[in-house]
């Protein structure tokens, strides 16, 4: 069941950007070859969403944390879950996007495929701060459209595969 009403508070986030909180929040987004990771706590009706665009910068601590890469954006997410006083264990994560928006041919793929390796480095980040996917929805081609209503935990997803693909 979808909820609708003036008391719901809309989150729209750009590239970067990331949002943990609670209530009657709906936070979207709208995906290509970047990365939505959801965090979702059952029992305390909190939970979050990021959208990263790169695995890393790289660059030396002591920086803010930036949410257009993916390891500084699983920062984000370790702070506000110790803020939380919860553990990572507690939280039901879902993964999305990784479309290939760019290349269409497989030689081009291979020379480089930020798509494929922001999918891989989501992976490998949340495996590593103790998050375990339970859903994903992640590569092939075209852009997702991202809804996720903290007080439920339900996401819903609009996938659009480019012209002629099924």
């Amino acid at each position: 069941m979808i909820e609708f009403g003036d008391d719901i508070r809309e989150v729209f986030l750009q590239p970067g950007d990331f949002h943990f909180g609670g209530g009657r929040t709906r936070i979207s987004t709208l995906l290509g070859s970047c990365i939505s990771i959801t965090l979702w706590h059952p029992t305390r009706l909190i939970g979050g969403m990021c959208h990263f665009m790169l695995p890393t910068r790289g660059l030396p601590g002591g920086v803010p944390l930036d949410g257009r890469y993916a390891d500084e954006a699983l920062a984000l997410f370790d702070r506000a879950v110790t803020t939380a006083a919860s553990r990572p264990a507690d939280y039901q994560v879902k993964v999305f996007g990784g479309g290939n928006m760019l290349v269409r041919s497989t030689e081009d793929a291979e020379i480089m495929n930020i798509a494929t390796r922001n999918v891989d480095s989501a992976y490998a980040l949340l495996a590593r701060h103790g998050y375990r996917p339970t859903t994903a929805h992640c590569g092939g081609q075209g852009h997702r459209k991202l809804f996720f209503d903290l007080w439920t935990g339900h996401v819903w997803l609009a996938h659009r595969p480019p012209a002629g693909e099924v």
